[in-house]
């Protein structure tokens, strides 16, 4: 099955994708993570996303290696710095992410967090990103309802095209108030560490409605997530059996005794609550 969700320029993505935090730092599993990688694009999850901090460049450097000859199947996405997000050092971030991923543009670069470079100044600098085709579009990471209200008053931020945040069952305070925000402008939520750490998987619960779907609980965590409207996951897989497995989360439909347990033992907000952040 595949499910895709739309940015506000029209560019298609599928909502179920790959993230690479820690792949590429462990040589004795790097051709693991290389096959689950290569495997996860065989299936169509071929949005990949990775950062410049992820092992100091390691992981785009793994993804490099397993897009080489592929790069037309997917699209990428990488994140700079805060400490790199200003028009003097953005450039050479970039120039540095683009020569280890092996290809001469991102689909997408992200602001990784806020730092102390003024957000004007970052948005300046990756409009010339963009204008000198280095990267299709951009977006932010970790930015809070407060944070992204203040980016919406700045020139040119009308342009930002997704923000990353930290989104799962464990997590769900961006639904209050971010994720609406977010879905009435047809932007994108992709959400990392969807699984949690691993703690989730262990929850009675969903081992519970994973056994009603003949399922697997990372299965059941993904859907829980995918469910809403504009969502992407990103979830790490390091094994080929580990990625096909978070490709038949989109199978599970849940009824509404699902939702209701699941709203029981992980509510949703009913305020403001504080973004969290790995």
């Amino acid at each position: 099955m595949t499910r895709l969700v739309t940015f506000a320029d029209g560019t298609t993505v599928p909502a179920l994708g790959q993230g690479t935090w820690e792949m590429g730092d462990d040589p004795a599993w790097r051709d693991e993570e290389q096959q689950a990688l290569e495997r996860g694009i065989d299936l169509g999850l071929t949005l990949i996303d990775t950062a410049e901090l992820y092992g100091d460049g390691r992981s785009e450097r793994l993804v490099g290696e397993v897009i080489a000859g592929r790069r037309g199947e997917v699209f990428l996405v990488s994140k700079v710095r805060p400490d790199n997000a200003s028009e003097m050092k953005m450039m050479l971030a970039c120039e540095k992410s683009l020569e280890r991923l092996g290809t001469d543009r991102l689909d997408l670069y992200l602001l990784h967090w806020e730092g102390n470079v003024p957000l004007e100044e970052t948005i300046a600098a990756f409009q010339e990103l963009v204008d000198e085709g280095m990267i299709a579009r951009w977006g932010v990471s970790n930015l809070d309802m407060r944070a992204m209200e203040r980016l919406m008053e700045i020139e040119g931020a009308e342009d930002c095209a997704v923000n990353q945040l930290l989104y799962n069952l464990g997590s769900r305070g961006v639904e209050f108030d971010l994720l609406p925000w977010m879905q009435a402008r047809d932007m994108p939520m992709m959400a990392y560490s969807p699984l949690g750490r691993g703690e989730l998987l262990e929850q009675p619960l969903i081992r519970d409605i994973a056994n009603r779907h003949s399922a697997d609980p990372a299965q059941v965590a993904l859907a829980a997530i995918l469910r809403h409207d504009g969502v992407i996951a990103i979830p790490k897989a390091s094994s080929v059996e580990h990625v096909e497995a978070n490709a038949d989360a989109l199978e599970i439909q849940f009824d509404l005794e699902d939702i209701e347990r699941l709203d029981a033992a992980f509510p949703p907000p009913t305020r403001e609550t504080p973004l969290d952040i790995i």
